[in-house]
């Protein structure tokens, strides 16, 4: 079957999220002194999870890793790569490499992030639920931020959603953002509206330490 630019244009958004998020989960799973088979584990949970997820919900059986294995594929690779180029250059947790893993950690994350969002509404859309507004919002942001979920969780690590700036509620608005626009412009335009929007949010937030309110 012939794809078009939209359909490589998804394709790309995809491969870019899935790599961003095996990033990373194997990131967090060197530093918490993971074998090679956890790193892989974790790396592959981070970026299929969210969309594991999805398609349990909008009824897609099995989900989408399990029919086409290139996504879980891509996380193995990806993890493997960083384990191994951590295991080659040890002197990279000491040192400067510190002061700058949070803003890495931060930019795989913001990057897989606003893909997976738009990612996620829009299958929820080509699945035949794009009428309903609430549902495309809830797997957008359960696309996003769900796989990042597991990954903390399996660290056992407090949920970065519900501790560091403004994670959950840059995915909602992107996903607003799609919502708002996807019906009047080009399928591309109205993702990257999306993507663009959560992207901007969280690096906003992390350069200016936004936070949601909490009781001190």
């Amino acid at each position: 079957m012939c794809m078009n630019y939209s359909d490589y244009f998804i394709l790309m958004m995809e491969i870019l999220g899935t790599v961003s998020f095996a990033s990373s989960g194997a990131m967090l799973a060197i530093q918490r002194r993971m074998d090679v088979f956890g790193v892989t584990i974790l790396g592959v949970t981070t970026a299929v999870g969210g969309g594991v997820i999805r398609d349990l919900i909008l009824g897609i059986t099995p989900p989408s890793m399990f029919r086409d294995f290139k996504y879980a594929l891509m996380a193995i690779v990806t993890s493997l790569v960083i384990f191994t180029l951590m295991c080659l250059r040890r002197q990279l947790f000491s040192g400067n490499f510190l002061i700058w893993y949070d803003k890495v950690m931060n930019l795989f994350d913001t990057v897989g992030l606003g893909v997976f969002t738009v990612v996620g509404m829009n299958t929820a859309v080509q699945t035949g639920y794009g009428d309903n507004y609430f549902l495309l919002c809830f797997v957008g942001v359960v696309t996003g931020v769900g796989g990042g979920m597991m990954r903390d969780i399996m660290t056992g690590t407090m949920p970065y959603i519900f501790v560091k700036h403004i994670y959950a509620v840059a995915s909602l608005a992107g996903a607003l953002v799609f919502v708002l626009f996807y019906r009047h412009v080009p399928e591309i335009v109205g993702m990257l509206l999306g993507a663009g929007t959560v992207i901007a949010i969280r690096i906003l937030a992390a350069h200016y330490r936004w936070n949601l309110p909490r009781v001190s």
